[in-house]
């Protein structure tokens, strides 16, 4: 078992649960690897669009994030296999600061995550899955809740083919994140062929899939990133796929494994990208 899609006590917007507690309960369930992908800190001068400005790490956090999982990395050696990662935020306009930033920090890690969790409309950024209210005016704000899925396929396509240099994250986080209120906000129209267009390129470009279970806990979604058929195809493809909790608390390990599909699966019991 593998979970390569964890969050910490560093983040704003989640759980003080200490890193100590995740690894103790991460060995209870089995795990033979994970990896800690929190959110990385935001682009000097971007401003998070959220009300609380808690999107993200601050950057004077990382260095006591990467030292603390680095001692940690070594006391659990020999329990199991502990991943030093981020989860980046692909920004539409902040490519550059993006690249310099892995250039600066991507050899520390092991692993890494690309998400895409912001939307650009005009000179303006919306946080796509911060609340069903927010969503409900981004979707005024685009002219209806299909334009928002246009935009975030789109999104999600430039994260794919971006150059963010060598330290880019190989696994695309969460790739159905705008569904996290399908339930409030149903689209008009199937939007199949832009996920298969997503697929193609995540192949072409040899990247990985994040199978979220995150997705199955939320009350107006209840699947998980992305949804079996998703999943189906990209197994057909052989695209590589890993599990990731998306956890933001100890007790959020290990959610949606009862629930999603593994009958054509093989889940990696561990991911080293310093090997």
């Amino acid at each position: 078992m593998y979970d390569g899609h964890i969050h910490t006590p560093y983040c704003p917007h989640g759980s003080a649960d200490p890193l100590t507690e995740y690894i103790e309960r991460a060995i209870q369930l089995g795990y033979r690897g994970m990896t800690f992908t929190e959110h990385a800190p935001l682009p000097e001068g971007f401003t998070d669009p959220v009300p609380d400005n808690d999107s993200a790490m601050e950057m004077s956090r990382l260095p006591a994030y990467l030292d603390e999982l680095t001692s940690l990395k070594k006391y659990y050696n020999s329990a199991l296999t502990l991943n030093i990662g981020l989860e980046v935020d692909y920004i539409e306009g902040w490519e550059n600061e993006t690249r310099t930033f892995l250039d600066e920090f991507g050899p520390r890690l092991d692993d890494a995550v690309l998400s895409v969790h912001f939307l650009k409309q005009a000179d303006h950024y919306y946080c796509l899955d911060y609340s069903e209210e927010m969503f409900g005016k981004i979707a005024a704000v685009f002219g209806s809740t299909d334009q928002v899925h246009s935009s975030y396929y789109r999104t999600l396509a430039q994260s794919i083919t971006s150059d963010l240099g060598k330290y880019k994250p190989k696994r695309i986080g969460h790739m159905t994140l705008v569904n996290k209120f399908q339930a409030l906000y149903p689209t008009e129209t199937s939007f199949d062929r832009e996920i298969q267009g997503i697929l193609q390129l995540v192949k072409t470009y040899g990247l990985e899939l994040d199978y979220n279970g995150a997705g199955l806990s939320k009350p107006f979604c209840k699947e998980p990133y992305p949804p079996d058929w998703v999943i189906e195809a990209a197994v057909e493809q052989e695209i590589p796929l890993v599990y990731g909790s998306d956890a933001h608390s100890v007790k959020g390990l290990g959610q949606g494994l009862d629930s999603i599909h593994t009958g054509s699966l093989t889940v990696p019991l561990f991911l080293n990208r310093s090997e």
